[in-house]
C-alpha cells in the first residue's frame, strides 16, 4: 500500500507540475507578443547561448560525426557498399543526430544556466524589486532567453551538421578509402527538402522545449540555494527526457506529412 500511496502521489505532483507549467508556457507565449521588446538583453543572450556554446558544439558535431561514419563504414565494407557512407551520413545527421545531440547539449548548458540564473535572482528578492519598479520579469527575463533560443538553437544545429558530415569525410576518406567526390555526391543527393525541413522543424521545436522548462524551474525555485540546485538539476534531466520523447513523435508525425519529399 505504501508503494501505491506514493505512486498515486508522485502521479498527482505530475499532474499539478505539468498544468503550472502549461499556463506558464502560455503566460510566455503572450510576452512575446506583448509591447516593450528589451533588445539589448536579447542580444546579449544570443550571444552566451549561440556564441558561447560555439565550441561545445564543434566538438560534439567533429567527433559524433567521425564516431557514427567510422561505425557505418566498417559495416558497410563487410558488404561492398561503402559508396553509400555519405548517403547514410546525410540521413542520420541532418533528420536525427544534429537536431537531437546539439538539443541536448543545449539543455546540459544552456538550460542550467537559464535555470541557475533566475532561480539565484528569485532566491534574492531581484526578481521582486523589478516588480516594485514595473518591471515585468517574465518579459525581462524570459522572452530574450526564447527569442534567443529560437534563434540560434537551429543555427547552431547547422553547423553541428556542417562539422558532423566533414568529420564523417574524413573517416570516409582516410578509413573507409571512399573519394571526396563520391562522399560528398552521396550527401547532396540527401540534401532534399523533407530531410533539411525535418533538421530546422525539431531545433526550434527543442528551443521552445528548453526554454519553457528551464525558464519555469527557474520562477518557481524555492528553499535558498539548495532550491536553486535541485531545480537546476530537475531543469536539465527534464528538458532532455523531453527533447529525446519529442523526437519520437516529430519524426513519427511529420514523416507521414512530407513522406513524397524524403
Amino acid at each position: 500500500m505504501a508503494i501505491l500511496s506514493a505512486f498515486d502521489n508522485w502521479l498527482k505532483h505530475a499532474a499539478y507540475e505539468s498544468q503550472r507549467l502549461f499556463f506558464f508556457s502560455a503566460r510566455m507565449v503572450g510576452a512575446l507578443f506583448s509591447r516593450r521588446f528589451y533588445l539589448r538583453e536579447t542580444m546579449e543572450q544570443m550571444y552566451l547561448i549561440g556564441v558561447g556554446s560555439m565550441v561545445l558544439i564543434v566538438l560534439t558535431g567533429i567527433f559524433a560525426g567521425q564516431g557514427f561514419a567510422l561505425a557505418f563504414s566498417m559495416e558497410l565494407m563487410d558488404f561492398g557498399a561503402k559508396n553509400y557512407l555519405g548517403r547514410i551520413m546525410a540521413i542520420s545527421i541532418i533528420r536525427e543526430l544534429g537536431p537531437v545531440l546539439t538539443g541536448v547539449m543545449f539543455a546540459a548548458r544552456v538550460a542550467a544556466g537559464i535555470t541557475a540564473e533566475i532561480g539565484a535572482m528569485k532566491s534574492s528578492n531581484q526578481l521582486d524589486a523589478m516588480v516594485a519598479f514595473g518591471i515585468d520579469p517574465l518579459k525581462k527575463l524570459a522572452v530574450p532567453r526564447l527569442i534567443a533560443l529560437i534563434i540560434m538553437l537551429p543555427a547552431m544545429t547547422v553547423i553541428c551538421d556542417v562539422i558532423a558530415l566533414f568529420g564523417g569525410w574524413v573517416i570516409a576518406t582516410l578509413v573507409a578509402h571512399v573519394t571526396s567526390t563520391m562522399y560528398w555526391s552521396a550527401v547532396r543527393e540527401r540534401l532534399v527538402f523533407g530531410n533539411i525541413f525535418v533538421g530546422l522543424l525539431k531545433p526550434v521545436l527543442f528551443s521552445f522545449v528548453i526554454a519553457f522548462i528551464s525558464c519555469y524551474k527557474g520562477f518557481s525555485s524555492a528553499g535558498g540555494t539548495k532550491g536553486v540546485g535541485r531545480a537546476t538539476t530537475n531543469s536539465v534531466v527534464l528538458c532532455s527526457i523531453t527533447i529525446l520523447i519529442g523526437n519520437f513523435f516529430i519524426t513519427r508525425v511529420v514523416f507521414n506529412w512530407i513522406k513524397g519529399y524524403l
